[in-house]
């Protein structure tokens, strides 16, 4: 039974990245922590999803711009290391309510301001989102969101937009998985867990790869911003449930 309780989530999980690009890590820190230590479930819910990402990084490779991932990615790294080492330290429950605000404000803002969902951002707003994501992947193993409103405000179909953030998630989760490896993060005793996790994150993008066939930009559109919403609240009530 304990193994259910890891395969469906993954499951659950492989499918919403299938979906949206983003949102194993949310997804899996419903359930990890549950079995595992905060710093822990970071780091495997970091790694369950590094197959099935792989896959689709396959199967949109075609429509890859890799420029466009290099400085994302510099800034993005760089904060996350440093924010590994925070969540030693810190107390993250303010943080988490206010990421939760964030993402509420931001969700609703994509969903009822019909002008905003072809918009590009300027560069200090697209630094911003990268910093911000990039704390809280190091902090709790989430940076999705905003990087997913990044990549979107520059995809010319769902192809590209699928091609960049899978991408930039699978560059991003090796490199942090590598940092926290090094700081003994977690240990193989973990190992169990990550390989059933993979197995049921690698069916939910299956499942989730046949859906998407069916699917336009502007559907996936909605769908992110909604799941962007969901997770904002799910931070807020999981905060104020610490406080």
């Amino acid at each position: 039974m304990q193994w259910f309780f890891i395969i469906f989530p993954a499951m659950l999980a492989g499918l919403v990245q299938g979906l949206t690009g983003f949102g194993t890590g949310i997804v899996l820190m419903i359930f990890l922590p549950a079995i595992l230590p905060m710093s822990t479930s970071a780091g495997v819910a970091a790694l369950i999803p590094m197959v099935s990402i792989a896959i689709m990084v396959h199967r949109y490779h075609d429509a890859l711009h890799f420029k466009r991932l290099i400085w994302p990615f510099l800034v993005y790294a760089s904060v996350a290391t440093w924010s590994i080492h925070l969540g030693k330290v810190l107390d993250v429950t303010f943080l988490k309510l206010m990421l939760g605000c964030l993402l509420c404000v931001l969700s609703l803002y994509f969903l009822f301001v019909k002008s905003a969902a072809n918009r590009h951002y300027p560069l200090v707003v697209a630094v911003i989102f990268t910093i911000i994501s990039g704390f809280f992947n190091g902090l709790f193993g989430i940076g999705g969101p905003l990087m997913a409103l990044y990549f979107l405000s520059l995809a010319e179909s769902k192809e590209t937009y699928m091609a960049s953030i899978q991408t930039f998630f699978l560059i991003d989760m090796t490199y942090v998985t590598g940092v926290r490896l090094a700081n003994g993060i977690f240990t193989p005793q973990d190992l169990p867990i990550i390989l059933v996790g993979i197995l049921g994150a690698v069916i939910g993008t299956i499942i989730a790869n046949h859906l998407l066939t069916r699917l336009n930009l502007d559907v996936i559109r909605q769908i992110i911003y909604v799941f962007i919403g969901f997770s904002g609240v799910f931070y807020l009530v999981t905060s104020l449930q610490s406080i």
